[in-house]
């Protein structure tokens, strides 16, 4: 899941009582690039006393052929490796909406405000929902889908991601999982086919990967299964997501399983 320190809207410590409510008992926060939100999580960790909750964070990273996200999970955050690896992402973060910004004016004259931008740029991740919002907030598209789907999308970024390797490596030395999410694509990702996948595995898991993410909100049935026996052919761990935004994205809070004991990657980190 993720909170208002990446792409999310809710508040780190609104989440905790989200969480309670709906009665999950388990779960991680995964803020793209930064663990801004994992620091504040803990620190009120102790007025929810039934909750088991899991370092995470979601690193944007490239391979020879793909743009992937990779999953981390029970890190040590004062690992120099892995501090180093969070300064890259989130410079390239910095390099990513300069770039965003620029296209949007060359090519659509449109201008925002300049402390609408200086907002943007002291958001350690300011993303893709952040520009959208103020995109139909200027009138340019009716709303955030058709804002990153006309506008925002039309942008290549280059190379403004952190090499699968570095980061899996940098995981594994601060004493963390390393896990490949959503693999065939996320929501509102565009989808890579299943030999795609198959080849970026073998390539992901000569860098150490430990585990794939089966569970996804937004796969059916036979895709989990797919994932999931690929994972286990592959001797890697199997983890679920949700990936809840809050209002920036329709998933809900939490992630039904129909056997959580096919959830191996729960015994390594509980």
């Amino acid at each position: 899941m993720h909170s208002s320190e990446s792409d999310g809207t809710d508040e780190p410590e609104n989440l905790l009582d989200l969480i309670a409510l709906n009665n999950i008992k388990i779960f991680s926060l995964t803020d793209h690039d930064n663990i801004n939100g994992v620091k504040r999580i803990e620190s009120k960790l102790n007025n929810y006393k039934d909750l088991k909750f899991i370092r995470g964070v979601e690193l944007s990273c490239k391979t020879k052929n793909i743009k992937c996200h990779i999953l981390a999970f029970n890190y040590d955050y004062d690992n120099q490796d892995f501090k180093n690896i969070l300064q890259l992402a989130e410079d390239l973060r910095h390099v990513k909406l300069e770039r965003r910004l620029k296209f949007l004016r060359e090519n659509f004259g449109i201008n925002f405000k300049a402390e609408e931008i200086e907002i943007l740029r002291d958001n350690k991740a300011s993303g893709k929902p952040h520009i959208a919002n103020l995109i139909v907030k200027h009138g340019f598209a009716a709303n955030k889908e058709d804002a990153i789907k006309n506008f925002i999308n039309k942008f290549e970024s280059g190379d403004t991601r952190v090499d699968a390797e570095l980061a899996i490596q940098a995981v594994l030395k601060s004493g963390g999982v390393p896990v490949w999410a959503h693999p065939f694509g996320g929501e509102g990702e565009p989808e890579i086919s299943q030999e795609l996948l198959n080849l970026s595995l073998i390539e992901l898991k000569t860098y150490g990967l430990r585990g794939l993410e089966c569970y996804y909100s937004k796969y059916n049935l036979e895709r989990r299964e797919y994932l999931a026996s690929l994972a286990l052919k592959n001797n890697l761990l199997i983890s679920a997501g949700s990936d809840y935004h809050g209002k920036n994205k329709n998933i809900k809070l939490g992630i039904d399983v129909e056997d959580l004991n096919k959830v191996t990657i729960l015994n390594y980190l509980l």
